[in-house]
This record gives structure tokens, sequence and C-alpha cells, in this order.
């Protein structure tokens, strides 16, 4: 705009780069019905009063204006009581995509998208939604899009092939070009593969190999045994920290009735003795793995965490698996006896949490919100044992 507020050709192209952002001036490359041409642009010309008051001004913005290149003016004439006969412009028109990108000096970008909505429409061509949904980034991925293709291709012809990523075998491709690029390829993989070759209650990034049936790294649970009387696992005698693959730990019918789960690795080692009862090295947010277990669900549940709002939100998160979750060490009482050890949280949770009990839920709230007490924590290893110890000493005894 002018400094009168009028259309300049600064604004002409400031428009037509609002439609490059958009995406509308690609998409209207390869489909014709994006754009209706010519392109009617918006125009804001002077008033009779600028002819009467300004009309220097607006004489040489009309040079400026019909020397634009690539812009068509519609005229109209208008009889001025001052200034007489004038004529000034009515409308800008750009008459095709061609002007319009050469405005914008856009002309080859936009050869490089068609080239790859050629190559995509040969190859793959149920990807060309995605193209014309995301244009841009098709743009940006363009140095990476034989290589994209080629593994939708390797997938649609090897549907759920139940390998590693590692494993798929497609000129420079290695594992790290698919993680990299698993939000991408999870959009054109829906596209390209029918629908029994996607588990669709697999969602986001985390759970590309999932569904679409390639094969995870296996999730290690690490447990100790915290009754000596326990029948060891074969070929585990005298071996009470032991670690498996999350397979062999929920095929386990281990003869316990209690499971505590700490996220300290030097809490975990140190756990006391408890009879039928095993202490599990906690997962942070990650529960799925422990979920497949169907002979823990039956277990008692324990969870200790810090007392912060992340702690928390862990527990939050454990109770979507085991509902039935008990918190300990996690009260106000444990958090009161270890004002010595009080920390900061860094980055404080703030969201509501809808699976704490009431009392959970009041010391959140005063850690998320209170002034005094907000972004307070006591980490679980600051708890001393002795406390662990009676706390435990409680839960047995609450259970006979």
């Amino acid at each position: 705009m002018s400094a009168a507020g009028w259309t300049t050709p600064a604004g002409v192209r400031a428009q037509l780069q609002r439609l490059w952002t958009r995406g509308d001036l690609l998409r209207a490359a390869s489909r014709d019905d994006v754009l209706t041409w010519p392109l009617r642009l918006v125009l804001k010309a002077p008033t009779a009063a600028d002819l009467t008051d300004r009309f220097n001004e607006v004489r040489a913005w009309v040079h400026t204006l019909s020397a634009a290149p690539h812009v068509r003016i519609e005229w109209r004439e208008w009889t001025h009581r001052v200034q007489g006969r004038q004529r000034l412009p009515a409308a800008l028109l750009v008459a095709c995509l061609d002007d319009a990108l050469a405005i914008i000096d856009k002309a080859s970008e936009t050869r490089r998208y068609q080239a790859l909505w050629q190559q995509t429409a040969t190859e793959e061509p149920a990807l060309l939604p995605w193209l014309g949904k995301y244009p841009l980034s098709a743009l940006d991925l363009a140095g990476q899009w034989d290589r994209l293709l080629a593994v939708v291709a390797w997938v649609r012809a090897h549907p759920r092939p139940k390998v590693y990523l590692r494993q798929v075998d497609v000129p420079g491709v290695d594992s790290k070009f698919i993680e990299t690029h698993r939000a991408t390829l999870a959009q054109c993989l829906d596209l390209a593969l029918p629908p029994e070759a996607i588990d669709a209650t697999v969602t986001g990034i985390v759970g590309f190999t999932r569904r679409y049936g390639f094969r995870d790294k296996p999730v290690r649970i690490r447990f100790r045994s915290l009754d000596p009387d326990l029948t060891s696992l074969p070929g585990c005698d005298g071996l009470p920290d032991i670690t498996l693959d999350e397979d062999s730990f929920s095929s386990l019918a281990l003869p316990v009735s209690r499971v505590f789960i700490t996220e300290n690795e030097i809490n975990f080692l140190a756990f006391p003795p408890v009879a039928k009862s095993i202490v599990v090295f906690g997962s942070g947010y990650g529960w799925e793995a422990l979920a497949r277990a169907v002979w823990l669900h039956r277990c008692a549940l324990y969870y200790w965490g810090d007392i912060d709002t992340h702690g928390f939100a862990i527990l939050d998160s454990l109770r979507a698996h085991f509902p039935h979750a008990i918190s300990f060490l996690m009260d106000w009482q444990t958090l009161q006896a270890h004002q010595e050890h009080w920390g900061r949280e860094i980055q404080p949770a703030r969201h509501s949490l809808g699976r704490l009990s009431q009392d959970e839920a009041a010391i959140y709230d005063e850690l998320r919100f209170n002034q005094e007490l907000a972004g307070l924590r006591l980490e679980q290893e600051r708890v001393k044992y002795g406390w662990l110890c009676e706390c435990l000493g409680r839960i047995l005894r609450s259970a006979r």
C-alpha cells in the first residue's frame, strides 16, 4: 500500500505471495479448479476527495501502477468538478498463472512441483491428494521425494512385513531416513495401502512401526524379586535383578500378589524384602509394555514417584492402563516430613489430570497453582529409607 493506503506494485506482490503461502498457486499448477483466471486482485484506489486534495500524488500513483509488469488494469473515466476528465484504475487483474508466478519470482519452484506431480502420477498416483493438500511441504521434500516414493512402493509390495525398519531394502534408504520422515510417510502410507494393511488403532509418530506392521525394538522390563522364597526363573537362580523383553515378561506367571513400581534406580536396588512381591524399575510415561502382562492386572499395584507435578502426571498415565494402581510415599505427610530435601521443578506441568484421587489432586493443584508451593518437588530418592520401611509395614498390615 502507498502512504495513502492505495494499492501499489508491492501490494500486488503481497497479495500473490499470500496465495503462494496458502499453496493455491502451486495447486493451480496441477488443477484447473483452484483459481479463476484472470485473477481479480483487491484494489484500493483514490477517492474523489483525493483527486481534489492530492492530485499530484494520485497522478504519480497511477503512473507507478501502470508500469507494474504482468498486471492488467481495467480503467474507468471520471469527470471531476475541478480536475476535469480523469482516467483511474478500477480493477487489477493477473491474466494467467505464469504472470502471477513471474510477479513473485516463483516460476522455477512451480516447475519443480509440476515435475513432482507428474512423477507421482506415474509411480504412486494414490499420493496425489497429499501433494494437493501439502504443496509447499512437497517442495521442501523435493530432494527426498524419489526415496519417499520408493519406500511407499516397498511397503505396498510388502504389507505388514514383520521386519525391522533396518531391513527395508530400498537403494539409498536406511532406517534413519525412514524414522526422520515418519510423519510424511504415515500420511502417504495411509493413502497408498489398503485398510487391512493398517492398524488404525495405533496413531501418532511413536506408533509408526506398529501401525504398518513393522517390528519394534523390544522394550526391556527390569524387575527384582523381593521375596527370597519365591521360585526363581529358569537359569536365574541367585539373580534377583532380572531384565526381560516385554513378550517374555507378559508371559510370566509369577506367584506374587503385590507389585511395586519406582522410578529411581537406587530405590529399585535398595527396595526392602516384601513377601510375595516384586519391584519394577519404572518407565516414566510409557506403560504399554507393562499393560500387556495380563497377570499384572491381578496384582495389587503400588506406584512410587517424585512428589512433583510430573510425578503425579506419570501416576495419572499409569492409571490409564492400571486403574487400580495405588500411590505410596506421594502424600502430604511424606512431603512435610522431608522439607529439608525440597527442590524446584524447572518446568512444572500445568494440565488437568482426571485419574487422581481427591487427596492426590489436592497436592497436584498446590504444586501447580499455590504461590508458595508452585514448582516444589521432593525427589523420591530423598525420602528416608526408614520412612519407606514404615510405609511398607502399613501396606502389609492393611492387606491382612
